[in-house]
């Protein structure tokens, strides 16, 4: 009977230890899938991309493939040149399809590797617009009619030296070295373009290899220069606008930055960047003061803007961004919003303008040729029947 007892006792523990085991197996399987179903969901909904902190180079280039994934059908990535340290430069083309030739926006950031909040406009910039098409018939035409080129960080060599630590972060220069017998490197890529260089270089500029403003070699010496001047000059009758983005200062400056030349167009552009600098005002109050460098800031040549409008793109504008040297460069980050939403409705006025100008008047002069077609079969007809 005991044997028989001891038995019965062994087979209800056992039974109770696999009960045990099933159990926590079938809860602990539960507990798994939940964590498994709240990582996917983590990953699913993805963290939002903060616009309104900077950002350093790998974080900008995820952000910039992320956007042509979501955006796939009027978003791609063009890579268009090399930095000194063999960094790939890239920007985004943001544009409808459309059968017709279309015209185009040029807009670099971050050429100056210190000025951080230039980098973080042109994400907003992106960013904006293609909230805005889908919801504003106007921007949805412009879309249609122009391609955005957006570089988000032209000096990208600079740009993440500046990140490197506290003692790098107002460096201005891109990475090359200087020339031979030179212990300096860098050259400051917004003296190096082929505008007014040679015997006018010595205007804001300097050959001191160790300045902040060494306009290099030989204009377009550097490859980050040459990348902008060949894909823009390979098609500069496509472009309407050239921005060029830069901190600080709180201006729109106008070519050219040499005192002896003056743009054809000038009184247009001071027209036309004064209105935009009013639509800037409207947004927080920030004035910004229009007018060539020579007039507002200092003197200068070689600048990428001065270049573009020399190419004959008609509205090239460097906008500098707040503020007006209370934090300089180093802007802080509860700033980057104000600064961007003001920025922005400065741009899109320059933008819409141009669009304008140029899209309504092709329609006006189309319009005229139909209806002098139109008139001249009348007077044939009357003709004919007189």
């Amino acid at each position: 009977m005991s044997s028989i007892k001891s038995f019965l006792t062994s087979v209800k523990f056992q039974t109770m230890s696999l009960f045990h085991k099933v159990t926590m197996l079938i809860f602990g399987g539960l507990n798994f899938a939940l964590l498994l179903s709240a990582v996917g969901a983590a990953v699913g909904e993805r963290v939002e991309y903060d616009y309104y902190k900077y950002h350093p180079m790998p974080e900008i280039t995820n952000w910039m493939t992320q956007i042509a994934k979501d955006h796939p059908d009027v978003v791609t990535i063009v890579d268009y040149g090399q930095t000194y340290e063999k960094r790939t430069i890239s920007l985004l083309k943001i544009g409808l399809n459309s059968e017709a030739k279309k015209k185009a926006i040029w807009m670099d950031c971050g050429i100056h590797a210190r000025e951080w909040i230039a980098p973080a406009f042109c994400q907003y910039f992106v960013k904006q617009i293609l909230q805005t098409y889908k919801t504003d018939p106007k921007m949805e035409k412009m879309m249609m009619n122009m391609d955005f080129y957006v570089t988000p960080v032209l000096n990208v060599d600079g740009y993440m030296y500046s990140w490197q630590d506290n003692t790098t972060r107002l460096w201005r220069k891109n990475m090359s070295p200087g020339p031979s017998g030179c212990n300096c490197n860098g050259t400051d890529l917004n003296r190096n373009f082929n505008a007014n260089w040679g015997s006018e270089c010595s205007i804001g500029v300097s050959f001191d290899c160790c300045s902040n403003t060494f306009c290099g070699s030989s204009p377009i010496s550097e490859t980050e220069a040459q990348a902008v001047t060949y894909f823009v000059g390979s098609r500069k009758e496509d472009f309407l606008c050239f921005f060029t983005i830069h901190s600080y200062g709180q201006l729109l400056l106008v070519p050219y930055g040499h005192p002896n030349f003056t743009a054809p167009n000038y009184n247009e552009l001071i027209e036309v960047g004064l209105a935009a600098a009013d639509e800037i005002k409207k947004v927080h109050g920030t004035h910004y003061t229009v007018g060539t460098p020579p007039d507002v800031l200092y003197a200068n040549s070689g600048s990428s803007r001065d270049w573009a409008r020399q190419q004959g793109i008609p509205f090239s504008y460097t906008f500098e961004l707040r503020d007006n040297g209370t934090f300089g460069f180093e802007l802080p980050e509860d700033q980057i919003k104000p600064s961007c939403e003001e920025a922005y409705e400065g741009a899109l006025y320059i933008i819409t303008y141009a669009h304008d100008k140029t899209f309504s008047g092709a329609m006006n002069t189309a319009a005229t040729a139909l209806w002098t077609m139109l008139l001249g079969n009348c007077l044939k007809l009357l003709c004919f029947q007189i």
